[in-house]
């Protein structure tokens, strides 16, 4: 049958380094970037160099800015853009895919699936398509020129969920043939409410914007941006994100602790040591401005919807909201509203488990 063939969509640093790596290991890749100008580049090097925990030069079948070229005869495709753009690239997308391709979010944040499916129902794309979300990006990665990746580290498990659920051992079939380190999750519920990056990257970057700013981020993100005072704020956002999930009665919830031992085999009795600890972190700079997708992606993406269902169902988001307004006030944007609330999502006025059966079973023609 010959190798997978995969797409990626999206050349920043995930996305080259998650094109760069499959070609490296031999699989036939095609990159997709909205702007020409940025893989300019990668098309004339006709790849991409990688070096870290895997070197060499990832040549590729084509990098092009014409999405239809790129996904049209593509088996995977991986989506590696932040999640405030999966809807723009679902709408993208929707003219050209087709029964038996699968789609996977790298990752979805908080229910990236969930509105990527929407957009193609939308658009009125009703091909067999598997629409997956993974619960995290597999790599610790950052871009080192215009047609280079750094990969600092590879995460060692990485559970992976399609709506409807099961759908996902489907997907994981072909996947792992290229990833082995994904697995399955019970649901999206799990990988949408295991999303640690709701967790760890708005808040250091919100509590240390001063220190960004002033230095343009001249420091060790997660090694010298993780004081006492802040990881005491990281573990109440991480006890209500928690306390969400328990309330979609979701099983199989990770604390940020038991996330950093299953991603990066890191043990330590707390989380302060286990961010220090952890050699993925070792080396990742701060951002240079806090106008970065740490907030603009993970506030509305991520602690919005987690947000929201604690409003719905009764939970306490006290650290949270206070995370939301302040990135409101920074930025001046209303991110309630922009990002993934419930009426966008389209679960307003559902009960639990009308929500949980559109998590797991699927979305019914009555949410249209």
């Amino acid at each position: 049958m010959g190798k997978l063939k995969f797409a990626v969509i999206g050349a920043g640093h995930g996305g080259k380094a998650m094109a760069a790596y499959l070609a490296l290991k031999g699989f036939p890749v095609k990159l997709y970037n909205r702007t020409l100008s940025k893989i300019d580049p990668i098309i004339k090097m006709k790849g991409i160099e990688i070096e870290g925990e895997i070197s060499g030069f990832g040549r590729l079948s084509l990098a092009s800015d014409n999405i239809g070229d790129v996904v049209k005869d593509a088996d995977i495709i991986m989506v590696v853009v932040p999640a405030f753009a999966h809807a723009a690239i679902a709408e993208r997308c929707a003219p050209y895919l087709k029964d038996g391709q699968i789609v996977l979010l790298n990752p979805g944040r908080t229910c990236g699936a969930l509105e990527f499916i929407n957009i193609l129902r939308e658009r009125e794309n009703e091909s067999d398509i598997i629409v997956a979300e993974a619960q995290t990006f597999i790599y610790a990665s950052r871009g080192m020129g215009p047609a280079s990746v750094k990969i600092f580290r590879i995460k060692q498990a990485i559970p992976v969920a399609a709506i409807p659920a099961i759908k996902t051992e489907e997907a994981l079939n072909k996947i792992n043939e290229a990833y082995p380190e994904f697995i399955s999750a019970t649901s999206v519920i799990e990988t949408s409410f295991n999303n640690i990056g709701a967790v760890f990257h708005p808040a250091i970057t919100i509590l240390n914007a001063s220190r960004i700013e002033s230095t343009l981020g001249n420091f060790q993100f997660y090694i010298e941006g993780v004081t006492q005072s802040v990881v005491r704020i990281l573990e109440e956002v991480d006890k209500e994100r928690v306390e969400v999930a328990h309330t979609l009665q979701c099983k199989n919830v990770l604390t940020a602790m038991d996330w950093l031992t299953m991603a990066y085999n890191v043990v330590e009795d707390n989380l302060f040591d286990a961010i220090h600890s952890n050699p993925g972190y070792v080396g990742i700079m701060a951002p240079r401005t806090t106008n970065v997708r740490y907030i603009t992606e993970d506030v509305p993406m991520s602690l919005v919807p987690i947000a929201e269902f604690g409003r719905v169902f009764g939970v306490k988001t006290t650290a949270t909201d206070a995370l939301i307004d302040l990135a409101n006030v920074i930025f001046k944007i209303d991110f309630r509203k922009a990002g993934r609330n419930l009426t966008r999502l389209k679960l307003e006025n559902l009960t639990l488990d009308e929500i949980r059966n559109v998590f797991i079973e699927g979305i019914t023609k009555r949410l249209f």
